[in-house]
């Protein structure tokens, strides 16, 4: 958390330069978790926009209890529900879902590779593709506890923090998440989906 409390201070000073840095370092992760939640692209290119001010505003609030990152999503998860339900009254969310995909149904923007070796790299992208496409179809905590822990890597602790649930129930969720999507891929290769 050292080089993040520097960024962390700078701010609270007002350099502009650190804004800039904390952006580009925490961005495409606070992206991804953001569009995975409220189904959209330009919604969570909203809900991120908002992350940001908030995170300008309530800076001199940061006691750094937690770290930075885990802040970053407390903030960003509470904005992408809130969001998701004003979309959802408004009757939007299901026709913006589409952009997520290409004309062929895959995602647009695939995981990263989860092996270093080739076979195992071009293996793990298919995999992965199929394994996004069906994250839309785990009940929301089961999805977001997935993709914090598993796409974006936070700790049990931090993730158990951000969502609001005991670390047990994050393990519970977690398993559950897993074994959903064990089982629809199962389904897919097999042909069943």
């Amino acid at each position: 958390m050292g080089e993040d409390q520097g960024l962390v201070d700078a701010l609270r000073a007002g350099d502009e330069a650190a804004f800039v840095e904390l952006v580009r370092r925490y961005q495409p992760a606070l992206l991804r978790v953001a569009e995975a939640t409220v189904g959209s692209r330009a919604v969570a290119e909203e809900v991120c926009q908002e992350t940001w001010l908030a995170v300008v505003k309530g800076v001199d609030r940061f006691e750094g209890r937690s770290s930075l990152k885990t802040w970053l999503f407390h903030i960003l998860l509470n904005r992408a529900r809130s969001t998701a339900t004003r979309e959802q009254r408004a009757g939007r969310a299901d026709g913006e879902a589409v952009e997520r995909f290409d004309a062929k149904g895959a995602w647009i923007d695939p995981p990263e590779p989860w092996a270093d070796r080739v076979d195992d790299q071009l293996t793990a992208e298919v995999v992965a593709e199929h394994v996004k496409a069906l994250l839309p179809d785990l009940p929301d905590q089961q999805r977001q506890v997935v993709l914090l822990r598993d796409v974006e890597g936070l700790g049990a602790g931090d993730v158990a923090t951000i969502l609001g649930v005991t670390d047990g129930n994050q393990r519970v969720l977690l398993h559950r998440g897993r074994a959903r999507l064990r089982h629809l891929l199962s389904l897919e290769v097999g042909g069943e989906r």
